[in-house]
């Protein structure tokens, strides 16, 4: 099961107990959101996306949109999200419950610059109804990213 898998992540620095388990679905930005009780930018999405051939993860703001145009300035390519259907086996954790850690080796992790507002945020935890609150530093650190990347659009207006 997924949220073992990031729980047992986290046990190796003695944070598993910071999971949160919510009685509800947390699986969209909005459950998330009121699940949690904190604003909806502050949740800390998960995008999958096929890059050449390989699976990237890039973690971003509850508001952010990617631009297709910045991802392809910074990537190269067009933005392809990875099939449903395949993100639990390309990254180890289902759609719902996708987060930056205890991924699958090789899914490279890249965090977007529209996290950077905030002191803490709340990525999931490998399941539909987990979260964790993390520091900017703290989410830095655990999700072991590539980069701070700028791809999404539709959120510096909302603070």
């Amino acid at each position: 099961m997924s949220l073992e898998r990031v729980k047992s992540y986290f046990a190796q620095y003695g944070m598993e107990d910071r999971i949160i388990e919510v009685p509800k679905s947390s699986a969209t930005v909005e459950l998330a959101a009121q699940a949690l009780h904190c604003e909806p930018q502050r949740i800390a999405k998960t995008l999958s996306f096929t890059l050449e051939s390989k699976v990237i993860l890039i973690v971003a703001a509850g508001d952010g949109k990617i631009d297709n145009q910045k991802y392809k300035r910074q990537f190269g390519e067009k933005a392809k999200m990875l099939d449903a259907s395949e993100v639990e086996t390309q990254i180890g954790h289902a759609v719902g419950g996708v987060c930056p850690f205890a991924v699958n080796k090789g899914v490279d992790v890249y965090l977007d610059q529209s996290l950077k507002r905030f002191t803490t945020v709340f990525p999931a935890c490998g399941s539909a109804n987990s979260a964790i609150e993390l520091t900017i530093e703290e989410l830095e650190e655990y999700s072991q990213y590539i980069e701070w990347i700028d791809v999404c659009k539709g959120w510096a207006d909302s603070n």
